[in-house]
């Protein structure tokens, strides 16, 4: 039976911040259980969080000296997943506990998010989801115009009752915006306004090509000046918004990890060099989880129809360019 996920690419686990150093933390990516930990030296590692013994998470257990200790038998797990220890071992016993092992997963922390790589095997030697990692697939999106060690300045965490895939069409969706995100403090019904968007293909994905916002888009209007916006989706699931004021940016990138089948995890993060925006953040941040939630109920509502196996319709638009 084939995934219903994609795979040997990178997905988001969670934020920098959400892992301090000496502490666990455990996601369920893929339907994977995965526990990510930072070691003493300030790198987040991962692992499969179960024990291979008894199958008791090792979340429920504690980090000692860098190395997993399970909580049932105190079986220890170092970063490459090797059981190094098994203290009920008598000394004439010969059992070698390194040839036990541990899935690992490849991490990388950039720009305040925690990247796992999420391959399609779990035998696969380091070695060969370093190269597949390397390959030519989909990479971590860069904010080009902020420093790899920027943090977001507002981070929301939602849970969408959905696959992954009805997630992804909800957001990138250009036609829901003016029935879903109607609101005072965007645009009204009366406002409404016909207007064509130009797409083009990037690299595993696709890109609404950079242009002035609607001038009811009354969000755009507190930037000032004349913004312009860019909203780029490449695979497996990130969507990157990136909104320009003359020199200064503003990012709001969306992070979609499938959880299960009808579960996923989004991260919106929000980044900016605009100085004068942080003096408001309390205010963004609301909006920002208010804009959201009206996504989240629409795909949640959507699985009400679903559950009767309606086939979803795909409707061919010619979009004029």
């Amino acid at each position: 039976m084939s995934s219903p996920f994609l795979r040997n690419v990178w997905y988001a686990a969670c934020l920098t911040a959400d892992i301090k150093k000496n502490k666990m933390l455990t996601r369920v990516i893929l339907g994977e259980p995965v526990l990510l930990y930072r070691n003493q030296k300030g790198n987040v590692k991962a692992l499969r969080d179960i024990c291979p013994h008894r199958g008791i998470p090792l979340s429920y257990g504690r980090l000692v000296d860098d190395q997993v200790e399970c909580p049932y038998h105190g079986w220890k797990f170092d970063c490459e997943g090797t059981c190094t220890e098994i203290p009920s071992l008598l000394p004439d016993q010969s059992f070698d506990s390194t040839k036990i092992k541990v899935r690992t997963y490849l991490t990388r922390e950039q720009q305040g998010v925690v990247w796992v790589f999420m391959s399609d095997r779990a035998s696969r030697s380091a070695s060969e989801v370093t190269a597949l990692e390397s390959s030519s697939g989909p990479q971590i999106p860069i904010l080009s115009a902020l420093p790899l060690e920027a943090k977001p300045q507002v981070a929301l965490n939602k849970m969408f009752s959905c696959h992954v895939d009805h997630a992804v069409i909800g957001l990138m969706d250009p036609a829901h915006g003016p029935f879903i995100h109607k609101s005072w403090m965007w645009r009204s019904q009366k406002s409404m306004l016909e207007k064509t968007k130009k797409f083009a293909p990037v690299p595993f994905g696709f890109q609404m090509i950079r242009h002035r916002p609607s001038k009811n888009s009354k969000a755009y209007k507190i930037l000032g000046g004349a913004p312009t916006t860019e909203i780029t989706f490449t695979l497996p699931s990130v969507r990157v918004e990136h909104i320009c004021v003359g020199l200064r940016n503003l990012y709001s990138m969306t992070l979609l990890t499938p959880v299960t089948e009808k579960e996923t995890r989004i991260h919106q993060l929000l980044y900016w060099d605009i100085s004068w925006l942080t003096l408001i953040r309390p205010f963004v941040a609301w909006f920002a989880r208010f804009f959201l939630k009206q996504d989240m109920d629409a795909v949640n509502q959507q699985q009400d129809g679903l559950e009767f196996k309606h086939p979803v319709t795909e409707v061919a638009l010619r979009w004029r360019s």
